[in-house]
């Protein structure tokens, strides 16, 4: 469907708005509209806010993860066990771990998962880094927090045999059937996972 706008200036907006994920042309224009509306310094405020976002993100060398300085905060924090580390997909995993107020260890984050589909291979990951910092000894144990599908598995066997030869428990995030859900409504692949899974009740 063609559109057609008032101004070239206004369909540029909406052309490059567009382009970000989940929006369509029509939630562009709007977005482009109420720019329009607001004080001119919450539209510089936003485009100096994505220009810094650009040009002034730094990357963790130890974790990958993005940081204002030299070391991300967590890895720079001396109140984290340094003994125990997650490996994650990418930062949004990071946060959503972080939210649970549950885990106080290291992470690494591979930027991405292995997707032959995709035309992701292990070689566009981060996994070098991981195994350089395995073998240098400071951890006890890898969790492998990795989502459950077909392509968060493919990436934890493999991840699993590279740490092979290397005296370090790996574990995996636990799944199951969420709290409050019905065993009726559960897919077979949960369910089958959540009995082999099971563990001690208390």
């Amino acid at each position: 469907m063609m559109h057609t706008y008032p101004s070239r200036i206004i369909e540029q907006a909406v052309e490059e708005i567009s382009k970000l994920p989940g929006i369509g042309k029509k939630s562009a224009l709007r977005l482009a509209l109420h720019m329009l509306k607001r004080p001119e310094s919450q539209s510089l405020q936003l485009a100096h806010a994505l220009v810094q976002l650009r040009t002034e993100t730094k990357y963790c060398p130890k974790c990958h993860m993005i940081s204002d300085g030299d070391l991300c905060g967590i890895c720079a924090s001396t109140k984290r066990d340094e003994r125990l580390l997650c490996v994650v997909e990418d930062l949004r995993d990071v946060m959503a771990i972080e939210n649970t107020g549950q885990y106080t260890g290291l992470y690494h984050v591979l930027g991405g998962i292995i997707s032959p589909l995709a035309g992701v291979s292990p070689t566009d990951l981060h996994i070098d880094t991981l195994i350089t910092r395995i073998a240098s000894g400071a951890f006890d144990e890898v969790i492998l927090g990795l989502s459950p599908t077909m392509e968060g598995d493919t990436t934890a066997f493999y991840l699993t045999k590279k740490l092979a030869d290397y005296s370090i428990k790996i574990s995996t995030i636990a799944r199951g059937i969420p709290i409050g859900g019905d065993l009726e409504y559960t897919d077979e692949i949960t369910l089958g996972r959540s009995i082999v899974g099971r563990v001690n009740y208390e």
